[in-house]
Order: C-alpha cells, then structure tokens, then sequence
C-alpha cells in the first residue's frame, strides 16, 4: 500500500487495537493466476497468526495452502469535500486501513473448525443481549475450510487529513460529525490531537 510519511502508523499498540476492534477484513489471494478476494470475519490467535474460515463450495481455499496473502481491513472512511477547508485544496477521501501479508495454510480438522467458529461467535455474541449459546450440528463444519494466516508483515495507514492545517482538520472533523460520520471524526480527534 502506498503510505506517504504523514499518514504512516508505526505504533504497534494502536495497530493491534485497529486489527482487534475492526475484525473483518478481504482475503485477496491467486486462483488459476486471477486475484481472488473474500470478505470475512477473523481471530487473531496472537500478533503473528490470523485465522479465519471460508465455504467449501468457495474455490478459493483451493490454491491458498503455501500463497503469500494479503488481508486487507478497512475502518470509518468517507469524501472530504474542499469547500470545508479554510485554505485551498481539493476532493479526496480520508480513511484507516491494515493490509495484512503472509503465508497462509488451510485446515478441516473438525476440532479446531468448531473451536475457531465458537471462538469468532462468542468474540460478536459478547455485546448481545441475548447471546447464542453456541450449539449447532457438527456436520456443518463439513461446508467450511480453515485458514491459519502466518503474518510476515502489517502495513497501516491512517489518511485523517494530517497533511492539512490544524484549522480544517477541524472543520473536516466537524463537517463528517454533522453528516453522521461520527467514527470517523472521533478517529480524526484522537489521531490528529485535535480538541473535542
């Protein structure tokens, strides 16, 4: 991912509440020479190792045992038009994004499916009200592949308008608050120091 300085994120902590807050991310890997990209949830076992799982009938996990990945997470996005900014400037998008590199491997060990599947559900069950209590037909774990992400390198990029004066930063930050943008205002406020 091109990353101009100003927008780079080296800090490793907010990197890992980024990956762990976001949780679903675009699985871009080759089939047949052609990219191939799924949209799922993942876990993240430990800063070095992703897991994830996909339908069987998806032909993707066919190719994917021993590919180098890419697994690309996105946060609050949205256009930032010029006429916010104090001084001149031009349309664009602010955004936060992770890419993701690595080796990835599947399995269909019945065991670590059922663990991965109950661990991703209890991880977005947590907040419920009534959270589900994990029972299912083991049978179903015969229509999904597991995929084991070996991470080799994390790439994050933070574009939150920090190329610009402090004064429009503010006024964008204001301006996607008023449009109900508000993840991606607080993201600018805390990224950018700017005072709520």
């Amino acid at each position: 991912m091109f990353i101009p300085k100003h927008f780079q994120v080296d800090n490793e902590q907010e990197i890992d509440r980024f990956i762990e807050q976001t949780s679903f991310g675009i699985l871009v890997s080759l089939l047949e020479g052609k990219p191939i990209a799924t949209h799922l949830p993942i876990h993240r076992a430990s800063r070095d190792h992703l897991q994830a799982h996909l339908a069987k009938a998806n032909p993707q996990w066919q190719e994917l045992d021993g590919q180098r990945v890419l697994l690309i997470l996105a946060g609050p996005h949205d256009y930032i038009s010029p006429t916010w900014y104090e001084s001149p400037g031009v349309p664009t998008w602010n955004y936060q994004a992770v890419h993701i590199y690595g080796s990835a491997s599947c399995f269909t060990d019945a065991d670590k499916l059922r663990e991965l599947v109950l661990t991703l559900s209890n991880t977005f069950e947590a907040s419920r009200d009534n959270p589900w209590p994990g029972e299912f037909d083991a049978r179903m774990l015969n229509a999904i592949v597991g995929i084991d992400l070996r991470v080799d390198e994390i790439q994050c990029k933070y574009k939150l308008s920090q190329n610009r004066p402090v004064e429009d930063q503010r006024n964008v930050s204001d301006a996607l608050e008023r449009a109900g943008n508000n993840a991606l205002a607080t993201a600018m406020r805390e990224h950018n120091v700017l005072e709520p």
